[in-house]
């Protein structure tokens, strides 16, 4: 009868705990590194980086080849100057390729999910979006939503905004809110679940567009062309529609066709089918005039 064969793990916390040790550790290293502007020197081992992660992989073959050819240092032994990165995140990736595990923290994890996107590290990216899910709060959310913006991260972007959709108001106060790319202005914009009255969040895009404005030297006009126009102006009262035409003669904020848009849907009182101007959000205050936009076509 053969030999039945089982894989078996040891404590994997103490084995985890063991090669930490040899994170930054001179002890046998044949690798090193100058990290960043303070040029900082991290010591590490070529096997262990190869065996983890094909990004080192591919710079220690490259090195050995141009070595060989006669292209490359003639000392194998020259650092790597990474000068993109600040020690503190790289001694974190450093952390995870020896041990499997990472430590965190809300100052270095986006830069850290960012680091693990370049370098092809898989299960650190999943365990950095798990962390800035985990750990939203008024205050980053709107870091973590532009993160996901930047790097593409649907699942992190998704569940981000629910986030900001149950806690709409007190995100868009938020000093975050006005640092935001026009383009993840516009992925709010687009939710039909804001809790928050279209009113108040006409007023929290005209925030943003006026301290983007003074930050760039641009008339107010000229921030957010595409994603202003997701304001739905149609959900106001005919009072508030005509207060904002009014301040709007100041400084053409809002394009004229969100008005004709308004001023149309009110005096057909005809909503139209599938128009997202026209359909109210969550945090939608109720108006008589909303009974119009049931009527569409």
């Amino acid at each position: 009868m053969p030999a039945v064969e089982k894989c078996l793990f040891g404590d994997e916390k103490e084995f985890a705990n063991q090669m930490k040790l040899l994170v930054n550790s001179k002890d046998l290293h044949d690798i090193e590194f100058v990290i960043g502007p303070s040029r900082k020197r991290v010591y590490a081992h070529k096997c262990i980086l190869s065996g983890r992660c094909e990004v080192f992989r591919a710079m220690f073959v490259e090195q050995a080849q141009k070595l060989k050819s006669g292209q490359g240092d003639k000392d194998l032994d020259a650092p790597f100057v990474l000068s993109d990165m600040t020690h503190e995140v790289f001694l974190t990736m450093m952390e995870f390729i020896y041990t499997n595990r990472v430590t965190l923290s809300s100052k270095t994890a986006i830069d850290v999910l960012a680091t693990a996107l370049e370098y092809g590290l898989d299960d650190l990216k999943h365990l950095c979006e798990d962390y800035l899910v985990s750990s939203l709060d008024v205050d980053n959310a709107c870091d973590r939503i532009q993160a996901a913006q930047t790097y593409r991260l649907d699942d992190l972007k998704r569940k981000t905004l629910e986030y900001i959709e149950e806690n709409t108001k007190a995100v868009l106060e938020s000093k975050g809110f006005e640092e935001i790319s026009e383009e993840t202005l516009y992925c709010i914009l687009e939710s039909d679940n804001l809790m928050l009255d279209e009113m108040e969040v006409y007023q929290a895009v005209r925030r943003w567009a006026s301290v983007n404005s003074a930050v760039s030297s641009k008339p107010i006009s000229a921030m957010g062309r595409d994603s202003i126009k997701l304001i739905r102006l149609p959900l106001l009262s005919l009072e508030e529609i005509s207060i904002l035409e009014e301040e709007n003669k100041k400084d053409h904020f809002l394009p004229m066709e969100l008005f004709a848009l308004a001023w149309k849907i009110h005096a057909t009182r005809q909503g139209e089918k599938g128009n997202p101007l026209t359909t109210t959000r969550k945090g939608t205050a109720p108006r008589e005039c909303h009974t119009i936009l049931q009527n569409a076509k």
